[in-house]
Order: structure tokens, then C-alpha cells, then sequence
């Protein structure tokens, strides 16, 4: 398990993604704290797959912020825009101090729109200036006494790390492992040039320096070199998301969104990826964002759980605790469908069915993400909050 009192480094706020009518992923927030494993699971079409993309930046996101040690490198407007047009329509009929307040309000939520659109669009900028300054400024005392020789050694080793820093991006930090393997390679790159890619466009020159990772990369994936010349097709399925793993690692990333890397797999192959993903975990300090529908595999290996239903975020708690007290109607309904290779539990096992309507009376009180006791949260109402209080303490 992961230390509680680790620094945080990733958190989303109030997230969403709609396409058109279609949200996909509606006003969900979390945080991964540096090193822990934070398995996001839901059944096919919830919109765990979307979150991931939306994080590492593929889509544009609608509303919502996103933090990446500290700083916002995505945001949507959307939530301000709503905010000002049910101000605009208020005032119509207000009146006139009530209309100095609108007035305030709206300006606010202006300056919000343009600090989102600059955050979103200057994150990457800022981020390899950031990098830039503290390259010349470890250089710099080297550099004012270093001379001769030693001085040209120094400025040349100066000049790279410094384009090394400029090419530098948030996203390169942030990795992501897809479903499908032979879908997310490229048919016509060798496995070297598709591992050695990402490094050629963070400004990587030195081919030795290059080489060097490559095949450190392929021996801690479980490939050796000579698999480095073959292309995609020449490679099972297991092997292709080996493949796909080390093109992740060789980033030298601090957060990696795993993608529902073993569903598409043999089940004897999953546990092979699944254990390779562990062993990186622990040498290299990673921290994982592991999407996955199975819950006995997201079990094994996720420190927390979020639970998603239709775009929206259900429940979130440590994994021992998620199975061991499931609160939210819909956790109870997937733990109810795992099943066990025991016959006689086979038999007698109760499947429960979730239906919204049935579960929920939202008519009057509506749902909120609301934290029941320390670290376990749940989508409920106030009512629904203080039943669940309750038979915990009975």
C-alpha cells in the first residue's frame, strides 16, 4: 500500500467531457498521490477510458481543472460560461444593487475563463521554462570556473541539456499504456524506432544515449535486443504490450495511465503483464492510473478505488475497504458478479441487480460526491449519507 502521507501528484477537479449531448464524464474529482496505485473501474462505456484520455491531454476538456504536481495543466470553461449566462438572464429582472452584484459576478467569472485559457494553453511553455532556469542555473557556477578544455566540455554538455529542457512537455511526465496493443503501434516502425521515438522528440541527439535506454527499456519488459529490429505483427499479443509498456517507461515518466492493458489479453498472459507492471512499480517509483473492468485484478494490484457509473464517479475507497464495505448500490452490484471457482459458493451466490430508479429517490434531495467517514466517499443524498453513517455505527 501506498504511504498516506505521500505528496500529491495528480489531481482533478470537477472534470468533464461531453460530446455534444453525450457526457461521457460528468463532474468527477480525485487525487493520486505520488507512488500508490489508483484503479478506476466501471462497467464497458462509463467513461473511465475518457478520463484517462482527457488527463494525458487527447481530448480538450469541457469544464473542470486538472493538476499536475501542483500546477493546472488542463481546464475547461464551460461550468464559468453556464455561471454567466444564468447571471445575464438574473438580471434582467433584478434590481439595480442586486445588478451591481451580477455585474461583479460576471467579471469574476471572466477572469476565471481567461487564468483557465491561459493555464491550458501556456501549461506546456511554462513548464520547459521552468526546466530551462534550472538548467542555467546549475550550470552556471560549473561554467564562470571551468576553463580550457573542461570549459567546452562543460558548455557543450550545457547547450544539450538546455534543448533537452526547451523540447520538454507535462505530457512527457505523463505516459499512458492503451488497450489494444496492435492498434496503438505503428505497423511500420521497428520496435526500436517506436520505443526510441518519444525520446527523438524530447530533443534526444546522442544515438548511444539512445541505444543505451532502448534496450534497457526492452531487458526490463522480459524482451532481449534482437527483438528491437522486428516489427509489430511479428510479436504475440503479451509481447506487443510489453512493447507498449517499455515505449512508457523509457519517458522516465512519474505517472502512467494503464488502460485496460490485460483485457484484451489470454488470461495467462495477464498475469504475466500484470506482474511486470508491479516489478516496474516498485524499482522505478512509479505511480499508476490502472483503468480496468475487472475487479479482481484491479483488487490485486490498486491501492484505491474509484467506482464509475455513466460518467459519474460512485464511490472511492481504499481497495481492502472497498470490498470489505461497499456502500454505493452499484459497488454492491459488481462485487455481487465476481465469481469464485467454488462450486458449492457458485450455488448459493446472490447477484444483485442495480436499477437507479429503484435504488435512488432523488426527486427532492439530490446526490452529491460526499465523504461518509475518513477516505471513503460515496454519490448520495443527505439522507442516503446518514443511513450509511448509521449502520456503520451499528
Amino acid at each position: 500500500m501506498s504511504n498516506q502521507h505521500a505528496p500529491e501528484l495528480l489531481r482533478v477537479e470537477n472534470l468533464c467531457q461531453y460530446f455534444k449531448s453525450t457526457k461521457a464524464v460528468d463532474d468527477i474529482s480525485f487525487n493520486i498521490k505520488k507512488g500508490e496505485v489508483f484503479g478506476l473501474v466501471g462497467e464497458s462505456g462509463c467513461g473511465k477510458t475518457t478520463t484517462g484520455r482527457s488527463i494525458i491531454r487527447l481530448y480538450d476538456i469541457t469544464s473542470g481543472s486538472i493538476y499536475f504536481k501542483g500546477k493546472r495543466i488542463a481546464a475547461g470553461s464551460k461550468s464559468y460560461k453556464d455561471a454567466i449566462s444564468g447571471a445575464r438572464r438574473e438580471m434582467k429582472s433584478a434590481m439595480t444593487q442586486r445588478k451591481e452584484e451580477l455585474k461583479a459576478f460576471i467579471k469574476a467569472k471572466q477572469d476565471e475563463i481567461r487564468k483557465a485559457r491561459y493555464d491550458h494553453e501556456n501549461a506546456d511553455k511554462l513548464h520547459a521554462d521552468l526546466l530551462i532556469r534550472e538548467v542555467e542555473e546549475r550550470y552556471k557556477p560549473l561554467l564562470e570556473k571551468a576553463s580550457g578544455e573542461e570549459l567546452a566540455r562543460l558548455q557543450k554538455k550545457y547547450e544539450y541539456d538546455r534543448g533537452v529542457a526547451k523540447n520538454q512537455r507535462f505530457t512527457t511526465q505523463i505516459q499512458m499504456i492503451f488497450q489494444d496493443p496492435i492498434a496503438s503501434l505503428n505497423p511500420r516502425m521497428t520496435v526500436y524506432e517506436t520505443i526510441a521515438e518519444g525520446l527523438v522528440i524530447r530533443g534526444e541527439k546522442d544515438k548511444a544515449v539512445i541505444d543505451e535506454k532502448v534496450f534497457r527499456v526492452l531487458e526490463m519488459v522480459g524482451l532481449v535486443r534482437e527483438h528491437a529490429s522486428r516489427y509489430p505483427h511479428e510479436f504475440s499479443g503479451g509481447q506487443r504490450q510489453r512493447i507498449g509498456v517499455a515505449r512508457a517507461v523509457v519517458m522516465e515518466p512519474e505517472l502512467i495511465i494503464a488502460d485496460e492493458p490485460v483485457s484484451a489479453l489470454d488470461v495467462s498472459i495477464q498475469a504475466q503483464v500484470i506482474n511486470l507492471m508491479n516489478d516496474l512499480r516498485h524499482s522505478l517509483g512509479l505511480t499508476i492510473l490502472f483503468i480496468a473492468h475487472d475487479l479482481s485484478v484491479v483488487k490485486y494490484f490498486s491501492d484505491r478505488i474509484g467506482v464509475m457509473y455513466y460518467g459519474k464517479l460512485v464511490e472511492l475507497a481504499d481497495s481492502d475497504e472497498l470490498f470489505k464495505n461497499p456502500l454505493h448500490p452499484y459497488t454492491q452490484s459488481l462485487l455481487s458478479a465476481i465469481p469464485l471457482p467454488d462450486p458449492l459458493y457458485e450455488k448459493d451466490r446472490v447477484r444483485i441487480k442495480y436499477n437507479p430508479l429503484i435504488s435512488h429517490d432523488y426527486s427532492v434531495n439530490q446526490p452529491t460526491f460526499q465523504e461518509v467517514y475518513p477516505g471513503h466517499f460515496v454519490y448520495c443524498n443527505d439522507e442516503e449519507l446518514a443511513r450509511f453513517r448509521a449502520e456503520e455505527k451499528v
